[in-house]
């Protein structure tokens, strides 16, 4: 799929110190780099609707009606379905029905439901103008200051970008943040190593580490655990009061940097920095990002429900689903303005230093230039006063 991401309805606030945006998403399929066919092509997966109604309904009055649901429609713990349908949504019996109840609850499944063409919220950035730290910084999101979900103040803080730009003059020893409304918090990348993209030197930054791990390595994280002290292990997150109470969870592709129980658990885990690592390539100088990739793993949560014999015997653990590679690469006409400009920048930059350098050197020019003439006529003074002829 192709992804267009324009910013519109851009609109100026007080007095220029800040801008409201919204970030649309499109994606159109393209056939020539795909290998199949979403219309067509079916996937056997787990069945997310009915693994979260039961998630929902246990233990509570409402277990039996799910039950006599489930049975009705004779739905188990995996479906089929095509991958246009489980990407852009199918209408499903089981949720159907909870919604008549429920009018809150969406009788349409998909990962991407209702995300295509349509924008997660406005945003508010600072422009930068009364510091060039700021530029693009998120101070608002839907309206808010600070999200709701976690169980901290730190957690619940809007930090960084939307990850599109960032300030000018980055620093190899700072922290980029970053907010996603998909992983539904902030989170920092740090330097990784240098490069160049089209010819334009880049700094290549990648997650930390200690943003997915656990709260033995990184307390802070501890807010992320929902509901409290239920804190699933390094390098996945508990997305699930934020998806409608749906079991997802996210990580890197393959389980890249989790705990090696959830690679052991699935059968043809091979996690690779190379093709699994988030990471971006950014121009230290205008702090724009001119290559990027964001990676990410859907993974259900699966467990055997004694209150209902779908769940049959299977084991608890992490089902991936499916994973996102979302990247971009500046194109050529982009790069070469790009680099005309930076090279009119160090020009423009360099004169001051050229000129500096010139009369340092015309100094010292001048300064032997000056000593030398003192000694001619110290000598020539000499010569002067001694007489024509030497006796």
């Amino acid at each position: 799929f192709r992804e267009y991401r324009p910013r519109v309805h851009i609109q100026f606030l007080d007095n220029g110190t800040k801008v409201s945006a919204l970030n649309p998403k499109t994606y159109v399929f393209d056939p020539q780099k795909s290998v199949g066919d979403p219309e067509v092509d079916r996937i056997r997966t787990v069945n997310i609707p009915a693994v979260t109604a039961m998630e929902w309904t246990r233990s509570t009055p409402l277990q039996f009606a799910t039950e006599v649901l489930l049975l009705l429609y004779q739905e188990s713990l995996f479906t089929v379905h095509t991958v246009h349908e489980l990407l852009w949504g199918y209408k499903d019996r089981l949720l159907s029905t909870i919604h008549l109840l429920r009018p809150e609850i969406d009788p349409v499944f998909g990962f991407f439901n209702k995300m295509n063409g349509t924008d997660d919220g406005e945003y508010v950035f600072l422009s930068g103008e009364t510091n060039y730290l700021n530029f693009t910084r998120i101070v608002e999101w839907k309206g808010k200051e600070s999200l709701s979900w976690w169980t901290t103040e730190t957690c619940n803080m809007i930090n960084g970008t939307d990850g599109t730009s960032f300030h000018p003059l980055i620093s190899k020893d700072e922290n980029i943040y970053i907010f996603s409304s998909d992983f539904c918090r902030s989170f920092y990348l740090v330097y990784d190593s240098s490069g160049t993209v089209s010819g334009i030197p880049t700094y290549r930054y990648v997650p930390s580490a200690m943003v997915f791990a656990n709260t033995t390595v990184n307390p802070d994280n501890a807010g992320f655990c929902v509901p409290p002290g239920n804190c699933p292990g390094t390098g996945v997150l508990n997305v699930s009061i934020c998806k409608q109470g749906a079991p997802i969870f996210l990580s890197a592709p393959h389980f890249y940097q989790a705990d090696k129980k959830f690679i052991e658990d699935i059968e043809g885990m091979h996690p690779n920095k190379e093709y699994h690592e988030t990471f971006l390539d950014i121009n230290p100088l205008t702090g724009l990002v001119l290559q990027a990739a964001k990676r990410m793993q859907i993974n259900v949560h699966v467990r055997k429900l004694p209150e209902f014999f779908e769940t049959g015997n299977i084991r608890t653990l992490l089902f991936p689903v499916m994973y996102i590679n979302e990247s971009v690469l500046i194109d050529e006409v982009s790069a070469s303005k790009l680099k005309h400009v930076l090279l009119e920048a160090s020009v423009v930059t360099g004169i001051p230093f050229v000129i500096m350098a010139l009369g340092i050197v015309f100094g010292i020019v001048f300064i032997v230039l000056v000593c030398r003439s003192r000694g001619i006529s110290e000598e020539s003074t000499e010569d002067e006063r001694s007489p024509l002829i030497r006796t």
